[in-house]
């Protein structure tokens, strides 16, 4: 890879993030047409169901004759199938692009080297492989959905210099202690909107009252999930109020109601039944927000992708113990008095 290409493939990746939380169960894909060392013409796939990166970058370019000399940068196997949108590759073909360079191939079944093929059989000079573990990070939820039949699972909490996530309550009696700090909260619900579902277990239900969604950050809420194995959960909860899709995880049989469906699961294979569940309605992304016990059976199962931990200076002396977890942070950064540290499953 020369530096030409890096730096359009990098350009590909910035236009490709900004469809995050917005396409999915689609890629994040992001591209751009380069004639004589000059861009011409970009997009990236902006919302579920609409045009897809290739189509906004052709119909953004002005002179459609500079096509014929352009080379397309993309960081995603063009789709040769008919989805919600005609094949992309059939568009690239018809406009007489004669270079495609890719930054990785798509493991779609419907894809998965058709796109290239397709390309390469039109006469097109089609390159494979530039930034792919740059391509493959961006797109890292779409990547374990179709490669490991399960949603990329984030995992929460914010934690006290001592080691607890929270003090010593009893539903209804106080307010959830904000351990992180105020300015973590936007940040939080920016992350909300950027998966497809939240999950939570039954005390953090019972004793926070959460609302799980993203009312402090402009976004898409996303589905709610509890886990209420004998049904014990009050209806007066916000998780009930039916103002957004929610999902109950039981082993009682009840009858479904507007935005509340009840899913009837074996508690001896927890995560695998919600995994399940997650890959037929084509979730791709779970963020796990609590609490421990939840939390800890995901850590202890090797279930996991990625962690948000903030361990703030606060000190509690007694509370609710934080998960065990002992891996390497990947990455750090200050919000306010708290230290926002970030793992990666290697």
């Amino acid at each position: 890879m020369d530096a030409k290409d890096d730096k359009y493939h990098q350009r590909c990746l910035e236009l490709a993030q900004k469809g995050l939380g917005l396409v999915a169960p689609n890629p994040l894909v992001g591209a751009l047409l380069v004639s004589g060392d000059k861009i011409i013409g970009e997009g990236y796939h902006a919302i579920f169901g609409g045009p897809h990166a290739e189509v906004n970058a052709i119909n953004s370019v002005t002179d459609k004759s500079l096509l014929k000399s352009a080379t397309l940068y993309v960081n995603l196997e063009p789709c040769a199938h008919f989805g919600k949108t005609p094949p992309c590759a059939d568009l690239i073909i018809e406009n007489n692009i004669p270079q495609v360079v890719i930054g990785q191939k798509d493991p779609y079944v419907e894809v998965a080297g058709k796109g290239i093929d397709r390309l390469k059989s039109a006469g097109i000079d089609v390159k494979v492989g530039f930034l792919e573990n740059e391509c493959k990070f961006l797109n890292r939820r779409f990547l374990t959905f179709h490669e490991k039949n399960r949603p990329y699972v984030i995992l929460k909490w914010a934690e006290t210099s001592d080691g607890f996530i929270d003090d010593e309550r009893k539903p209804g009696l106080s307010r959830p202690a904000w351990i992180a700090g105020e300015l973590a909260r936007p940040l939080v619900h920016k992350w909300r909107s950027e998966e497809q579902a939240i999950l939570v277990g039954t005390n953090t239900a019972l004793i926070d009252n959460p609302m799980l969604n993203v009312r402090d950050w402009s976004g898409k809420n996303p589905i709610r999930m509890v886990i209420d194995r004998t049904l014990r959960l009050p209806k007066n909860l916000n998780l009930f109020d039916k103002s957004q899709a929610t999902i109950i995880f039981t082993e009682k049989s009840h009858e479904n109601e507007t935005n509340l469906e009840y899913y009837k699961i074996d508690f001896n294979r927890i995560i695998n039944d919600i995994f399940r569940s997650c890959y037929s309605r084509k979730i791709q992304s779970i963020i796990v927000e609590g609490g421990a016990q939840l939390l800890n059976t995901f850590i202890q199962s090797g279930n996991w992708d990625e962690a948000r931990v903030f361990k703030s200076n606060i000190y509690f002396g007694k509370g609710v113990k934080a998960p065990l977890f002992s891996s390497i942070p990947d990455a750090q950064s200050r919000i306010e008095s708290a230290v926002l540290f970030t793992y990666y499953k290697k």
